[in-house]
């Protein structure tokens, strides 16, 4: 089954309620959502269950509308609730809200027309699961390191506010002759306390910059470039988005939706510019008679072994069962990594901040030995 999705997103565009392009990026985003991919999973895993177990979808909304503990989360459900009773379709109650996707609404549609609501219900919350446990894998993998960085740069902080100044006053009573460590560390300190809330303003003004930029193409192309060539996490993301794609794309082919439109749905909700780059000329290719493994091919930022699997996939009609093996490799090796990038940070910021501290104090502790000497 194909769908025109130019005609249906005219449509909606003409509606002026329905942002598609700021709604899709905005699912991929891990902060900031009314209606979160955690409370999604909850959503769909319950509407599985009821369905599944024999009660109709507008008794299942019934049950979970009131079981909602949120306003805001209550009004959703019951305003869903009440475009189904008066009769459209569980799809289109969704259609124009901006707490749903694009691609949940495809996917839901074609459960319905189907008759396997239960299983895209089903397949949705198992989306949502692997995406929340991958947002949970790196924050975990990266909490410590953060806390244990923002712990000493506070404490490094702290020495050249309060530490360093002491004993310059001691040193500049005693006229004691510098060395150039010693006098470096100085300059440092009296450089933050003079110009402490010009760094706090500069850095204010880096993050409102990068918030107004960063929707422009040319920061998109210039900060991917950037993170792909940080080793571990360069790697760790291009998993990360390539996780996703696959993902997305296994839903999709498993409520039967065409592997042109599922390029194009999951194109828009990649918000990472080299993927999304090479899923328009993807598309292209597909369009002018290519399969997909040929179509994905040329571009590095697919494997070569995605690209193998998906070949023998397309030559044996076994496309939903290869996207969910990719899926859950990829899952496993963001699993990996993220260890794998927490066990290298941890010690290295250790030792930085460390050596950092250790020149502070041996800067201190220098002028004091020549100055015990003279009053020796």
């Amino acid at each position: 089954m194909a769908f025109k999705l130019k005609n249906i997103q005219t449509e909606k565009q003409k509606t002026g309620n329905f942002n598609l392009e700021k709604l899709l990026k905005t699912e991929i985003s891990l902060f900031g959502k009314s209606f979160s991919n955690k409370k999604k999973e909850a959503f769909y895993t319950e509407l599985s269950v009821l369905l599944n177990a024999g009660i109709n979808l507008k008794e299942a909304l019934t049950l979970i509308t009131n079981e909602q503990s949120k306003r805001a989360d209550k009004e959703l459900m019951q305003n869903m609730l009440t475009t189904i009773i008066q009769g459209l379709s569980f799809s289109e109650s969704i259609k124009n809200n901006k707490d749903f996707t694009e691609y949940e609404y495809y996917s839901l549609k074609i459960g319905e027309e189907t008759g396997t609501l239960q299983k895209v219900a089903s397949e949705l919350s198992l989306f949502f699961k692997r995406r929340n446990e991958q947002r949970r894998t790196v924050l975990n993998a990266l909490s410590y390191p953060i806390v244990v960085l923002i712990t000493a740069l506070f404490a490094v902080l702290f020495m050249l506010r309060y530490v360093v100044p002491m004993f310059a006053d001691i040193f500049r009573q005693n006229k004691v002759e510098l060395p150039w460590l010693t006098k470096m560390v100085m300059k440092a300190s009296n450089l933050f306390q003079h110009y402490f809330w010009i760094f706090i303003f500069i850095g204010i003004g880096f993050f409102i910059a990068r918030k107004i930029v960063s929707k422009k193409q040319w920061y998109k192309k210039f900060s991917a470039a950037f993170l792909l060539r940080i080793p571990f996490v360069g790697e760790l993301m291009r998993k990360m988005y390539l996780g996703q794609f696959t993902q997305a794309v296994a839903l999709l082919t498993t409520a039967k939706v065409p592997v042109l439109n599922s390029i194009q749905l999951t194109k828009k909700m990649l918000d990472f510019y080299p993927l999304q780059t090479a899923l328009q000329q993807v598309e292209t290719a597909i369009l002018s008679g290519n399969n997909l493994s040929e179509s994905l091919k040329p571009h590095k930022i697919f494997d070569s072994k995605m690209v193998s699997l998906l070949k023998v996939a397309e030559e044996t009609n076994q496309n939903e069962f290869i996207f969910e093996r990719l899926t859950n490799q990829y899952n496993e090796e963001i699993q990996y990594k993220s260890k794998m990038l927490s066990t290298v940070l941890e010690p290295l910021i250790i030792i930085f901040l460390g050596a950092l501290v250790a020149v502070i104090l041996i800067a201190m502790y220098l002028p004091m030995f020549k100055l015990s000497t003279v009053l020796g």
